[in-house]
């Protein structure tokens, strides 16, 4: 089957009319609103680059074609239904097209039996696996986790073409648009591409498997990291920080980060982060190594007091400075280190960048930053990809 695409865009086009935002400033040639033909004969292909772009005003695919966005009726041998992942299509000989659709874009809410409004009927999966789709036409700016939990149920399989669309000025350039695209391994194609999915579509990259993600706060390095995982179809991830009892700030903060995780993510907290990088036969993103650090520190009592002197520990006794413990917190740190270069899953972590404010005024901030920094620095060079974020803009490190 050959489809042609002739528009990738939202509805509202790539620029947008009379938008004045800087991604609008920035793209040309731009893009149209998402318009599909499906099952396109060979004579509306552009010979001249087979497989690839038509121009605009090259062939026009004929009229008694299906079409997408769907309105009005299709063509007869075609059968559409929608259900909680969007409008599926199917043609005559079989295949199937996933249009899928936001509920911000008219998807019906999730256990809603009804169809579109137009007579469709709605899709009895549920939600659940089934068999992968030959094509899906998705706006992973919308919420690229939905590809994760096709992928995850079996409706994306190796097979599948997936091709982004509603590609408008919620990302700042068509090249973060492609650098997103790429590490969830979906197609960006520009307008006027015909896609065959009788071909298996390109090989995804792989992608690193230990990955070192650095900032400060409010940097936008954790929101980057989920980002990385986001098209997976299983992800831990691992918290490291307090669960926030007793602490309303806190735990806003933690609800916030739970409340933007795809659902099917699995979540643990733990500090035991070299045992999870050993025994994990799933992604994991860690979030992050300077609560760990803290967790560790006071684990191992390893905690000076405010000037650097002798202080009474947790159990009364007095005389120790935390030296001992520091000793302690050097050895989980080797141990974390030697973990991460040995795993076999994808790893993302995030740290704080702690080394670009002033001089911290107490003997345990200073401590602190130098066991994170160190430790940001070891963990760095076991890994294929280091970047910075900083503002929301990331800035890979090479080595």
């Amino acid at each position: 089957m050959k489809i042609l695409i002739s528009g990738t865009a939202g509805t509202g086009g790539w620029p947008a009319p009379d938008c004045g935002c800087a991604s609008c400033a920035r793209v040309t040639p731009g893009r149209r609103p998402v318009s599909v033909v499906l099952d396109v004969p060979a004579a509306s292909d552009n010979p001249a680059t087979p497989g690839g772009p038509v121009a605009p005003d090259g062939p026009v695919a004929p009229d008694g074609l299906a079409r997408l966005p769907l309105s009005g009726s299709l063509p007869p041998g075609y059968h559409a239904s929608v259900g909680p992942d969007g409008l599926t299509v199917t043609t005559p000989g079989g295949r199937r097209v996933l249009h899928a659709i936001s509920p911000s874009h008219g998807e019906p809410p999730d256990g809603e039996p009804s169809g579109d409004g137009r007579g469709l009927p709605a899709e009895d999966t549920g939600g659940g696996a089934g068999e992968a789709v030959d094509l899906v036409l998705l706006d992973v700016l919308d919420r690229p986790e939905r590809l994760g939990d096709l992928r995850r149920r079996g409706l994306v399989g190796e097979r599948t073409h997936v091709v982004a669309v509603g590609a408008d000025h919620r990302v700042p350039t068509e090249a973060e648009l492609a650098r997103r695209a790429a590490l969830w391994g979906v197609r960006v194609v520009p307008d006027g591409t015909v896609v065959d999915t009788g071909e298996p579509p390109p090989a995804r990259v792989p992608p690193p498997r230990r990955t070192l993600l650095l900032g400060g706060s409010r940097s936008g390095k954790s929101a980057e990291a989920e980002l990385r995982l986001a098209a997976e179809p299983e992800v831990l991830y691992v918290a490291t920080g307090p669960s926030g009892d007793g602490d309303p700030e806190w735990l806003r903060r933690v609800r916030a980060h739970r409340d933007r995780r795809p659902a099917h993510w699995r979540t643990v907290e733990s500090v035991d982060l070299a045992g999870l990088l050993r025994s994990a036969d799933t992604p994991l993103l860690i979030d992050g190594l300077g609560t760990w650090v803290a967790a560790v520190f006071d684990e191992c009592d390893a905690w000076p007091g405010d000037d650097g002197s002798t202080r009474e520990d947790g159990n009364g006794r007095d005389g120790r400075d935390g030296r001992d413990g520091r000793d302690a917190v050097a050895a989980r740190c080797d141990d974390l280190v030697a973990a991460w270069r040995q795993t076999r899953v994808r790893v993302v972590a995030v740290s704080d960048e702690v080394g670009l404010g002033v001089v911290p005024g107490t003997a345990g901030g200073r401590v602190f930053r130098d066991a994170l920094g160190r430790l940001n620095q070891r963990l760095a060079l076991e890994s294929e990809e280091v970047a910075l974020v900083v503002a929301g803009r990331l800035l890979p490190l090479p080595v």
